[in-house]
């Protein structure tokens, strides 16, 4: 298994390459968007915020709000580090995270109608490949940190 360092010099490392490679497959708009995603995916959106890891001290004082997360969360389950399902848990955990603290700081502006699913359906329809892009970035940054783990699936995947 590969230390918070080693997945940081992986990040650093193949940001560059990856953001290439998806230019010049889908064109420069996408290789940004992308490559942005995968160094966010590999700092701060690790599939190690399930511990006390270097990702988690990123967020600084914000780290708090990943208590809850660490402690529903297994180390290394599929929720954590499944590929898909770990990426949609913790961007899916983050979103209700921020609604919340906005809903509590900014309640007229967090109405019913911007929190129904509405909203993100629009959001999602008009900007499709810029949701694809960040996913595919963030996704392939998991894919890095679980091959480097030397394990790609997660214990569960195997039964």
């Amino acid at each position: 298994m590969a230390s918070g360092q080693d997945h940081d010099k992986a990040t650093a490392l193949l940001s560059g390459p990856f953001g290439l490679i998806i230019s010049l497959v889908f064109g420069i708009k996408i290789g940004l968007l992308s490559t942005i995603a995968f160094v966010i995916g590999g700092f701060w959106l690790s599939p190690d915020l399930d511990t006390k890891s270097l990702a988690l001290k990123r967020w600084g004082k914000l780290r708090i709000i990943w208590w809850p997360y660490r402690k529903l969360i297994p180390h290394r389950s599929i929720f954590s580090h499944g590929p898909i399902v770990g990426t949609m848990i913790r961007l899916g955990y983050l979103l209700l995270i921020i609604l919340l603290i906005g809903k509590l700081l900014l309640p007229s502006y967090f109405s019913e109608e911007f929190l129904s699913s509405q909203p993100i359906q629009e959001l999602i329809m008009q900007y499709p490949e810029i949701i694809v892009a960040i996913f595919l970035g963030l996704e392939a940054n998991v894919w890095l940190h679980l091959i480097q783990d030397g394990d790609p699936l997660p214990a569960e995947w195997k039964k």
